[in-house]
């Protein structure tokens, strides 16, 4: 309760510092890159220091290295759980984020923090690409695959697909569908609309935004097989899902901050 009150007033009184969080959005797309083994996306935002970069970020500490440690220790427990949901063994996954935190204890500066975090995200990211490489798909379905991901916002035929493979579109739609149990069109669709159930949960896009986006004609066909594939419409499923798995993994990571600041008092 204390501490409840000392926030009311700070806040009645505007002392806290104003800050523009970015749009949550483009944290989960940095997420989504490493828990879908996305290694060139990952590398590149490593390259670009997005990590140690403060505009649009929380301050979780007025010490800029113990600041610093608390988003490392938010970033690892994102990722790991998307790295689960996505297919990683689940002691790997828990284990390697037990693996990184405990190395907070032995660094000190924000160089080492950042270097920490960029060998964290890559390892993670590595690990997913190759559990995604080691199905029992064929050379072709692997690389058709790998072709929608990295062009799932636009207007993808099968046509393109044999284009890019140097194989008839007959014969790349009769593979697909032995190897996988789904035709290439409905595996287009299902990517797309996973990304689009993404957006809906954790963006503020409109429906013809996402359909825009996502390539579909128009909001109305958006809206019909978003349907087909989810059972129910794209407003009911944002209503029911918009920000509830963040909003929890939030408030255990917060509590999980309160818990370490209590330590040092």
């Amino acid at each position: 309760m204390a501490y409840q009150n000392e926030w009311l007033l700070l806040e009645a009184e505007d002392y806290m510092d104003e800050v523009e969080h970015r749009e949550m959005n483009e944290e989960f797309q940095f997420y989504h890159a490493v828990s879908h083994g996305n290694i060139d996306e990952v590398r590149k935002n490593c390259e670009q220091g997005m990590f140690v970069k403060t505009e649009g970020v929380g301050i979780l500490s007025k010490n800029p290295v113990t600041n610093l440690k608390y988003h490392f220790v938010i970033t690892t427990a994102f990722i790991t759980r998307l790295c689960r949901q996505n297919g990683m063994e689940l002691e790997q996954a828990f284990r390697l984020s037990d693996f990184y935190i405990q190395k907070l204890d032995y660094i000190h500066t924000i160089e080492e923090i950042h270097n920490l975090h960029d060998e964290m995200v890559l390892d993670y990211t590595e690990k997913m690409r190759k559990y995604f490489r080691s199905n029992m798909d064929s050379k072709h379905v692997n690389a058709c695959k790998e072709y929608i991901y990295a062009h799932i916002k636009e207007r993808i035929t099968i046509e393109d697909l044999a284009d890019q493979l140097g194989v008839s579109a007959n014969y790349l739609s009769r593979l697909f569908k032995k190897e996988t149990g789904i035709s290439v069109s409905g595996y287009i669709r299902e990517k797309k609309i996973e990304m689009a159930k993404n957006l809906l949960r954790f963006s503020e896009c409109s429906m013809i935004d996402i359909a825009n986006r996502l390539s579909f004609s128009s909001q109305s066909h958006f809206i019909q097989q978003f349907r087909e594939v989810v059972g129910m419409t794209p407003k009911k499923y944002r209503d029911q899902n918009y920000m509830v798995q963040w909003d929890t993994q939030k408030e255990q990571i917060e509590d999980f901050i309160r818990k370490q600041e209590k330590l040092k008092e």
